[in-house]
């Protein structure tokens, strides 16, 4: 079976060869941070629509974690196009962290079409360190389709409870591998290599919830399930 998968990673690799040949020549990730907002801001529509009951089941219970004043103080970790705005509840004050900063035009579209929210900033940086985001200044922590990319989960999950104030809330929802007898992980593991690089860093065979296990949280809620875009996806109910 290693073979086949090494085959077909072959295959891939040569129909791929410009994208790898411009990689190697420094200019196939400036061209990536260029096109992956335009892309996401199309897939995020769909991906919405199919996945909405879900993260309306999500989001239901943030304002319970909003602060004296009533309201919500949310950090949304790799914010992207603005995709999860539409269902954070009313008057919460939103800062977005994203490491390319070609988000942010359609990160102000977002805003624009969300005036429920009040939006606080939009920081260029990774999650690895957000210094400039302040120790236990957020009620949540808010990251979907992110981990799949990031160079450190666990330097980003100790971020996360930095930031997050005493009893503050981390939600997540993530694609991760498959079951490792399924035919599902037998075309992550092939497709692995080529998506790294088409889709900016991401990867198809990561096990995070054994990071989520271990950052320490005071408690932890996992669940598995398969979405319609054949993704498995781990998220937090």
């Amino acid at each position: 079976m290693a073979f086949v998968i090494f085959a077909l990673q072959l295959v891939l690799y040569i129909l791929l060869l410009p994208m790898y040949l411009l990689n190697f020549l420094g200019v196939w990730n400036w061209i990536c941070k260029k096109w992956f907002p335009a892309f996401l801001s199309r897939f995020t529509v769909t991906y919405n629509r199919q996945m909405a009951s879900k993260k309306r089941e999500l989001f239901s219970n943030l304002q319970e974690f909003a602060g004296p004043a009533g309201k919500l103080s949310l950090l949304e970790l790799g914010c992207g196009t603005g995709a999860n705005f539409k269902f954070y509840p009313s008057e919460c004050r939103v800062t977005c962290i994203d490491p390319n900063p070609n988000f942010e035009k359609y990160l102000i579209k977002s805003i624009a079409e969300n005036r429920h929210l009040q939006f606080e900033r939009f920081v260029v940086g990774v999650g690895e360190n957000m210094h400039q985001v302040a120790d236990g200044s957020m009620d949540v922590v808010v990251c979907t389709l992110v981990l799949c990319s990031v160079k450190s989960q666990e330097q980003i999950l100790r971020e996360v409870c930095r930031v997050l104030r005493p009893g503050g809330a981390f939600y997540f929802m993530e694609h991760v591998a498959a079951d490792h007898s399924t035919w599902n992980y037998f075309w992550q593991q092939v497709l692995d290599p080529a998506w790294h690089l088409v889709f900016d860093g991401c990867s198809l065979t990561r096990e995070s919830w054994k990071s989520l296990e271990r950052a320490g949280f005071s408690k932890l809620k996992l669940q598995h399930l398969q979405a319609p875009l054949s993704w498995v996806l781990l998220w937090k109910p």
